[in-house]
């Protein structure tokens, strides 16, 4: 069996006399030198790596969770195949964690004058822009004795958007709608303010419903029914400030307000409301106005895909004016932020009269479902002391949320599974009691 490579020549230098080891000038001399001759030529026939053209395409936003695909094309016009590995550098967070070695390490011949693509497949763990790194490539001679290595820089973006997980509550909640505006046959006794028909009175219909003119005409009773009303706008708030910075289970809480706020956006446009979105902490952070209901949610997805926490203290008074110059018409405005004691007391309600003389305000927070484990934990002095500490975070919470609603705000305090889904009922409810 032939040998090749480095193996043929490592036998050639093993067929070497004895003599030349012995530790002479001539000895050395004899082995370094068809060493380095066959090092020099091994360097020689590697292909230059300066010379590659490298080029991107591919996926250029991808969902949270989901699996995004970079195509970097390599062409090699040297007269020389390349033959070399690969490194197509991107951020840890482009990965999951212990994957990122092979997905992003790449061998490969090319023959002269040829060109190949390669796949990176990413799989983000972080929401944002991905930007792609160096692309660095070691290129080896025949022998693979020695090689070149260079790097290029190749620029791609990947946005990573929030993965939307709630979308699975739209059908149910799209069906309610139906029902509210009557397309259903269980037309609903609605109290919208928008006239929709006459019907016979039954037991149990308000009696301020009733039509006294149509029932003169006939011989039953008849009622009013009403449809909820369309066109309203709606301000979705995010507050951004360092409480959303906190993590409940594997996500800032941030994360879950801004499912929350996606699957309301996703609902309030099938039913004909305008929703807008802002974003702030100390200035706006993001801000979407004016889309129609076809273009709403991409922009909004879009607009939140690169939004973080900011470790500072949300300013309510900017928030409030912000909010108020947004908004200059009757508006429901929805603020998703914590329900923690001191900034609300000190924060938000010395400015909140402002929100709720002129606006239907409706307040959406995070809660900890790790804090109602603790509060139903028992048996050892430990949890008993956890549940003690629970309780008390929880009345707190209450106490917070009751102060919110003698100013007339609609409190929504759910866990991240349940907020969304809470969130759009509290809406439905607004919006069958004509309150929007």
């Amino acid at each position: 069996m032939a040998l090749t490579g480095r193996a043929a020549l490592l036998a050639a230098l093993g067929s070497l006399p004895v003599s030349i080891w012995e530790p002479s000038w001539t000895g050395i001399l004899a082995v370094n030198a068809p060493l380095a001759a066959a090092c020099a030529c091994d360097f020689a026939l590697a292909a230059p790596v300066r010379r590659l053209r490298l080029t991107r395409s591919g996926d250029t936003s991808v969902r949270l969770g989901d699996t995004a695909d970079v195509t970097l094309t390599i062409t090699n016009p040297s007269r020389r195949p390349l033959r070399a590995r690969l490194r197509d550098a991107w951020p840890p967070s482009s990965w999951q964690p212990g994957t990122e070695t092979p997905a992003s390490r790449h061998q490969l011949t090319i023959p002269a004058g040829e060109r190949r693509r390669l796949t990176t497949h990413l799989n983000p763990t972080r929401r944002g822009d991905h930007q792609a790194d160096r692309v660095t490539i070691r290129s080896y001679g025949p022998l693979g004795l020695f090689s070149r290595q260079g790097t290029h820089k190749v620029p791609w973006t990947v946005r990573v958007l929030p993965p939307f997980t709630s979308r699975k509550h739209l059908p149910s909640k799209l069906a309610r709608l139906r029902e509210l505006d009557g397309r259903t046959s269980a037309l609903t006794r609605g109290e919208g303010t928008e006239f929709d028909s006459l019907r016979e009175y039954v037991p149990g219909d308000d009696t301020r419903s009733i039509d006294w003119r149509a029932t003169a005409r006939q011989s039953t009773v008849a009622v009013r029914t009403w449809r909820p009303e369309r066109d309203r706008h709606i301000l979705l708030v995010l507050d951004t400030g360092r409480t959303s910075a906190g993590r409940v289970g594997d996500a800032p809480r941030l994360d879950a307000s801004m499912d929350a706020a996606l699957l309301l956006a996703a609902l309030a446009s099938r039913a004909g409301d305008r929703v807008d979105l802002l974003a702030y902490d100390r200035r706006v952070r993001a801000l979407v106005q004016g889309r129609t209901a076809r273009d709403v949610l991409p922009s909004l997805v879009t607009a939140m895909a690169g939004l973080e926490p900011e470790l500072v203290e949300t300013d309510a008074r900017g928030l409030t004016a912000t909010a108020l110059r947004t908004t200059p018409r009757r508006s429901l405005i929805i603020l998703l932020t914590a329900l923690d004691a001191a900034p609300v007391e000190e924060g938000l309600l010395p400015v909140l009269p402002q929100l709720t003389q002129r606006h239907t305000v409706l307040v959406a927070s995070v809660a900890d479902p790790h804090i109602a484990r603790m509060a139903a934990s028992r048996g050892t002095i430990d949890a008993v002391y956890e549940a003690s500490a629970a309780a008390q975070a929880q009345t707190e919470r209450q106490r917070t949320a009751e102060q919110l609603r003698r100013h007339g705000v609609t409190v929504v305090d759910a866990t991240p599974d349940e907020l969304a889904p809470a969130l759009a009922d509290a809406y439905l409810a607004l919006k069958a009691a004509g309150r929007l």
